[in-house]
């Protein structure tokens, strides 16, 4: 199963400083058909005007993953972490027991992101904080786990989350290749960032999305120079 979602049919919700497209049912956005896929609860595609952002708001048992597309954002919380997340870079947050965090776009130009939310493996746990940058020269032509769920992933770098999950992403020149094997009972989740890429013979554009379900792999080739993400993930087993 793959099915196709174009960037201009997504929910779109106005806050003046935010433009907001939902890929799921969030905030003010409610469609009971669209919950999420599997564990990925939410997937938002935003838009943030220079010196606004989201102010200090709490979350709980739930991973918060957030890259950014353009621009930059920067984070506090009460943790006391602080930290400036600039374009192709990520950051992670396990909301666990509970968190008040701060999200602001402090730049001169608009940032533009993806918030990711992802059902963690288990309820409660320490909350915890981190990002890390990703550079695209390292990432050119091939896919790299950027967080993971999984410490053969995290003992090589990627950045850690509490989910049986990974986020992949990569940036390709035109013409290159990919192929990146499913794992049995996975839930996959693909967004373009930039460009446009052909996945299994369905062509994304930047911000249009897939969702695949028992597919054994994918074959992604760059249309144009491009760039994109996706997540797998599998159900909590309780």
């Amino acid at each position: 199963m793959i099915e196709k979602r174009t960037f201009k049919d997504l929910a779109h919700v106005n806050h003046e400083w935010l433009q907001a497209r939902h890929h799921f049912s969030f905030g003010k956005y409610w469609d009971p058909a669209r919950m999420g896929f599997g564990p990925i609860r939410v997937w938002n595609d935003d838009e943030i005007k220079p010196k606004t952002g989201f102010p200090m708001h709490g979350h709980q048992n739930m991973e918060i993953i957030t890259y950014v597309r353009e621009g930059a954002i920067t984070h506090r919380d009460n943790m006391g972490n602080e930290g400036r997340t600039e374009a192709g870079d990520v950051q992670v947050m396990s909301a666990g027991t509970g968190v008040m965090h701060s999200e602001y776009n402090l730049e001169d130009e608009q940032t533009r992101l993806f918030q990711i939310w992802i059902e963690p493996r288990a309820p409660g746990g320490a909350p915890r904080w981190d990002a890390k940058a990703f550079p695209k020269g390292e990432r050119a032509g091939q896919l790299e786990i950027l967080a993971s769920g999984f410490d053969e992933d995290i003992s090589k770098g990627a950045l850690k989350i509490g989910a049986d999950a990974r986020l992949y992403g990569a940036t390709l020149s035109t013409g290159t290749r990919v192929e990146h094997r499913i794992a049995d009972g996975a839930h996959v989740y693909l967004v373009g960032s930039a460009g446009q890429v052909e996945v299994n013979g369905e062509i994304v554009s930047a911000r249009d999305s897939l969702a695949i379900r028992d597919i054994s792999s994918l074959q992604i080739e760059a249309i144009e120079d491009a760039e994109f993400v996706f997540v797998e993930a599998w159900e909590p087993q309780n």
